[in-house]
């Protein structure tokens, strides 16, 4: 490992570290560090496959100082945008599929799971995309994980805004 030294006469020469030095830095030890991630509950007031038709708009204090609560906002509104479009044909179709469920012996709900699933991937691109053009550069990463209700033994989908390692600038790639 290298590093360059603060004295300008030296500021072109490398020096190697030794393994003892104290100012490496391991990944455990930033892993270790990194805050708690923040979960975004669903808001809404529908349900389907624990996919909630809505998030919360307001603006966590956790992340002040860490992204603007525009930008939240934002990425926020393109979710819930992308479920108000999705979630209601899901609701339609699993309607459908309950009432026809005793002649089709369950086969009626299979469009609603695929659908679901479809909803689920295109919020996970949604998020992946929203990483790559903003979240990643203020190391934090979004995604879609699936987690137990606090109040029942159900599941349900929530938003992890989960918080990267810095990475000290002194570490080779």
């Amino acid at each position: 490992m290298s590093i360059l030294l603060p004295n300008m006469a030296d500021f072109d020469t490398i020096y190697e570290l030794d393994e003892e030095d104290e100012r490496v830095v391991s990944e455990e030890h930033l892993v270790r560090y990194c805050s708690e991630p923040v979960i975004m509950r669903g808001a809404g007031h529908i349900t389907v496959f624990g996919l909630s038709n809505k998030f919360d708009t307001e603006f966590p204090s956790v992340l002040t100082g860490k992204v603007a609560p525009e930008e939240f906002k934002t990425s926020i509104g393109r979710v819930n945008a992308c479920l108000k479009k999705n979630l209601p044909v899901n609701v339609r179709w699993l309607l459908c599929g309950c009432l026809c469920c005793c002649c089709t012996v369950g086969f009626s709900l299979w469009p609603v799971i695929c659908l679901n699933k479809r909803t689920r991937r295109s919020i996970q691109k949604l998020l992946e995309w929203e990483n790559n053009r903003l979240y990643h550069k203020l190391c934090l990463h979004w995604k879609l994980s699936k987690r137990k209700c606090e109040s029942s033994n159900m599941m349900e989908y929530v938003i992890l805004i989960e918080f990267l390692p810095k990475y000290p600038i002194f570490r080779p790639d």
